[in-house]
């Protein structure tokens, strides 16, 4: 049976990639800044803005903001020179990485809000890390001011938290922390977003 063609409309979505077989798909910190190095590269040739990220172990996350018709040609070529070079690097063969990519849409605001927040504490939820900030392979701590974000991350919906960039930071390590009393939302393949506790939230903010 034929795969269903990809939805190549302009828009945020969440990405996901996985190691074909669990397998890790990074095992050194020079494979994780070559990775970034492809991201900020494919982001300038798609005119592509990475709102929210975070490399794991044996997946990624990328929650981004595509132009229409971009979206397979990008990720194809991400994913295949990074496969590439992860190969040549190790001395490795075969595939890399599981099947073809995810991508689900970002409907709206709170769903954005409740994803960045769930990419950002993924180390932590998964145990690499006792907090999240200390991961420095994610864009938490550019959320939180911690650390400029790099050239090809565009925090900007952080500015929604608050009317500094002070305030903003805080706020956003408040609900940083709601999140980490509250289970992990799924995606739309799962269950939805935790919009009760978005609610609790939104009155904070200058939405």
């Amino acid at each position: 049976m034929p795969r269903p063609p990809r939805d190549q409309t302009a828009g945020i979505r969440h990405i996901t990639c996985r190691g074909n077989r669990r397998q890790p798909i990074f095992l050194d910190d020079l494979d994780r800044r070559h990775y970034l190095g492809l991201v900020q590269h494919v982001c300038g040739v798609f005119e592509w803005r990475v709102l929210a990220w975070c490399l794991m172990t044996n997946h990624v996350h990328l929650v981004l903001e595509v132009s229409g018709g971009t979206i397979s040609a990008g990720m194809q070529l991400l994913c295949g020179d990074y496969a590439q070079g992860f190969n040549w690097r190790h001395g490795l063969t075969g595939h890399l990485f599981q099947g073809r990519f995810r991508a689900e849409p970002v409907v709206d605001e709170a769903y954005l809000f409740e994803l960045a927040r769930y990419v950002d504490l993924n180390p932590e939820r998964a145990g690499v890390v006792p907090r999240a900030e200390v991961w420095m392979w994610s864009s938490c701590r550019a959320h939180l001011d911690l650390e400029p974000p790099r050239r090809f991350h565009d925090p900007i919906w952080v500015r929604r938290f608050g009317a500094t960039p002070e305030r903003a930071a805080a706020a956003y390590a408040r609900f940083l922390e709601a999140g980490r009393r509250t289970r992990p939302f799924r995606t739309r393949r799962g269950l939805t977003p935790d919009m009760a506790d978005w609610d609790r939230w939104r009155g904070e903010f200058s939405l």
